[in-house]
């Protein structure tokens, strides 16, 4: 079993209620706007750090994440895009890797809505982690943890951080 905190949008920000989310995961995972390498090394110090990056990374953190990550976590398949939309809006790129072959779990970040639903078309589960950090429109900033067990995602809870 594999404990995941993910994260995304936290756009230059962090705190040590998510550092401290931080320390209790195996590996973190970020779905892109990170906003800045503070960010990126304040997480890596942590743990194992997986993402892509966002429509506001800079060149730098471009050239260190990739827009698409497909990737496997224990016998799941995992494939994350920034921009990805979800199930029934679907951007390009994400109806591209998915078209290629479903993976089990997608994941998208850019919206800062929290969403947790299944794609009964592509038989994935998709999850968007909300934002994490202040910037944006959403009033509450979010994260989510789950497990990985094989094949799995289990336990899946939704960190609500307060307001922005």
């Amino acid at each position: 079993m594999t404990k995941i905190l993910l994260l995304s949008d936290s756009h230059s920000y962090i705190d040590d209620r998510i550092l401290e989310y931080a320390k209790d995961a195996d590996e973190i995972w970020h779905c892109g706007d990170f906003g800045s390498l503070e960010v990126i090394e304040q997480l890596e110090k942590i743990g194992p750090l997986k993402g892509v990056y966002g429509n506001i990374d800079n060149a730098k953190i471009r050239s260190e994440f990739p827009e698409a990550n497909r990737f496997f976590c224990e016998n799941l398949e995992v494939l994350m895009i920034h921009i990805g939309g979800y199930p029934g809006k679907y951007s390009a790129i994400a109806k591209k890797e998915i078209g290629e072959k479903a993976p089990k779990l997608f994941i998208s970040g850019h919206s800062h809505i929290l969403k947790a639903m299944f794609d009964a078309k592509n038989n994935l589960l998709h999850l968007n982690p909300g934002a994490c950090g202040k910037q944006g429109w959403h009033k509450v900033r979010t994260m989510m943890r789950f497990v990985v067990d094989g094949e799995e995602v289990k336990d899946l809870e939704i960190i609500e951080l307060g307001p922005k």
